[in-house]
């Protein structure tokens, strides 16, 4: 052991002598991100201790090369190569690509008129949260720059449970059949043959579900390239039923409004981004955070009575569509704010599971079809990429829980201890309680199948604010289309005529126009002549290196 502390003094001497002042001004030249690894050395200033295997054994000098060696008797390198083989686990399906941060959630507002929920039971009441912010179609390694969903996911831990909030920032989703979530996940995304996003599935799904479309014409607007995770809004879509003291319920949409303002990158201004930086969006949150420029987003909720519900010309559950004006008051109750970054993505964010079925007393949730769905699917999806045991991985651990649920594949965290794994047991095991102000019963909505083109309408006449934004729509639009294949582009066109003669004719001839230049432009290409066909080089025949001149 003597001859391990006098190596270790040895490279804290040799390898950290230099003066640590001379990082003094660093970071006037670099940015939080890039100066990550420089201020972890600089937090320790010697090697924050001996390096082990897995095991606890400590790792001698020998070791660490394997080179002519035993390997199979080498455990340092089994240790270190079977587990690479396996430090991966399944991406999310959707959202697999993500960023994430700590904070809390501060209550701004008295609400107890309408929730008696603990966690907005206050004025000024904090709540630690973690939240993961994500691009919804990409891959790992995507890119965040894309016309699309983003996502905003919220974990409370509150006295009751954790509360969570899955959010997407746009106001309206593209369906609400839950049957379509397999079918829309495959056509957005990669083609099973080519590997790469085929924009003539993604119309053909839209076309012969025409309630796609509102969504699609949203994400594929100004609004569906918002400047970074910081500048966007989001809405966990549904219409929640909550309950206050008297059990009395309302009907609310949360909307979380960022404070930074809400700003947009067109479709040129995100390609001319993301040709220098694909993680555009992830870099802008840790680099503000490490700044302490603290993102908030104020939480809001637009509510309606119960009464108010059976008034209204419209479905108010149908998350495909906005509610209108003058149907609902709008109700702050505070400001969720993240303050630190993660230290370790794996463990926080990638591990991290949120699911909207988790709630907390005088929240009973949202009462639509599609929602009914997602409490039983975001279980199956967390239990198959994490485990059964998914909600006791630290990010996800609730202040509080003990339950009857035991053993499986880790963590366990303590697994009970001794306490009785059954109920309804005599020797004092976990006991449910009674919660006189719930509801007795629950709004039973039955809802339509039929497709209503209005809200695209309004979008295109209405929601687009200016001729330039409506211009731009018109183009990110119609360059999604110069690729798509009959049958489907013809049923686009006859769509968009449904939809609003003006648009329809505006993306016919802005696509006849970028189908002519592609064309000119591979025209181009094929008369430049090629250079001749070469080969890398793989023989060394040059002179020796002259090692004196050094």
């Amino acid at each position: 052991m003597e001859r391990v502390i006098v190596f270790l003094c040895f490279l804290v001497i040799s390898a950290y002598g230099d003066d640590n002042a001379n990082y003094a001004n660093i970071s006037l030249t670099y940015e939080p991100a890039a100066r990550q690894l420089l201020e972890f050395r600089l937090r320790h200033p010697v090697p924050i201790g001996l390096w082990t295997k897995s095991s606890g054994e400590p790792t001698e000098i020998r070791d660490i090369h394997s080179i002519n060696s035993d390997q199979f008797n080498n455990q340092l390198l089994l240790d270190s190569m079977l587990h690479l083989d396996g430090e991966r686990i399944p991406e999310r399906v959707v959202h697999a690509k993500g960023t994430g941060a700590f904070g809390y959630f501060e209550v701004t507002h008295d609400v107890s008129k309408y929730t008696y929920a603990d966690v907005f039971n206050e004025i000024g009441k904090k709540t630690p949260v973690v939240a993961r912010l994500s691009t919804s179609i990409p891959n790992l390694g995507g890119s965040d720059l894309g016309n699309e969903f983003r996502g905003l996911a919220v974990k409370m831990y509150t006295k009751e449970g954790n509360l969570d909030f899955t959010c997407l920032s746009l106001p309206v989703y593209l369906y609400r059949d839950p049957m379509l979530f397999p079918f829309v996940v495959h056509a957005f995304k990669r083609n099973p043959q080519t590997g790469l996003s085929d924009f003539t599935a993604v119309w053909d799904a839209v076309t012969l579900r025409p309630e796609l479309t509102h969504a699609t014409f949203w994400f594929m607007s100004d609004y569906g390239v918002p400047d970074g995770f910081r500048k966007m809004d989001a809405f966990p879509l549904h219409v929640y039923e909550l309950a206050n003291k008297h059990a009395e319920t309302h009907y609310v949409r949360f909307n979380f409004r960022t404070e930074q303002g809400f700003t947009s990158l067109t479709t040129t201004g995100a390609a001319r981004i993301q040709a220098r930086d694909i993680d555009y969006f992830t870099r802008d949150l840790y680099n503000n955070i490490a700044a302490q420029n603290f993102p908030a987003w104020r939480l809001e909720m637009d509510v309606m009575t119960k009464d108010g519900l059976s008034r209204v010309d419209f479905d108010p559950f149908d998350v495909t569509r906005l509610w209108k004006n003058g149907t609902f008051i709008t109700v702050p109750i505070g400001r969720l704010v993240l303050t630190r970054n993660v230290e370790n993505q794996f463990r926080d964010v990638e591990q991290s599971a949120y699911n909207p079925a988790h709630l907390v007393p005088g929240i009973p949730g949202p009462v639509d079809w599609m929602f009914r769905a997602r409490r039983n699917f975001y279980r199956d999806t967390q239990n198959y990429r994490l485990g059964r045991n998914h909600n006791k991985i630290l990010v996800n651990l609730p202040l509080y829980a003990k339950s009857y649920n035991r053993d499986g594949t880790p963590p366990l965290r303590a697994n009970g201890r001794n306490a009785p794994n059954y109920y309804p047991n005599s020797f004092n095991g976990p006991i449910p309680y009674v919660d006189e102000r719930k509801p007795n019963k629950r709004l039973i909505n039955l809802e339509r199948n039929a497709v209503d083109l209005e809200p695209s309408w309004y979008f295109y006449n209405y929601v687009l604010e200016n001729e330039p934004q409506r211009q731009r729509f018109i183009e990110t639009v119609s360059m999604s289309l110069v690729p798509v294949t009959p049958p489907v582009y013809p049923r686009v066109l006859q769509l968009f005529n449904l939809i609003d003669k003006d648009l329809a004719a505006r993306v016919t001839v802005a696509v006849e126009r970028l189908r002519a230049q592609a064309a000119a432009e591979r025209a181009a290409a094929a008369a430049v002549p090629r250079p001749p066909a070469s080969n890398l080089v793989t023989v060394q025949n040059v002179p020796k290196h002259n090692h004196y001149e050094l």
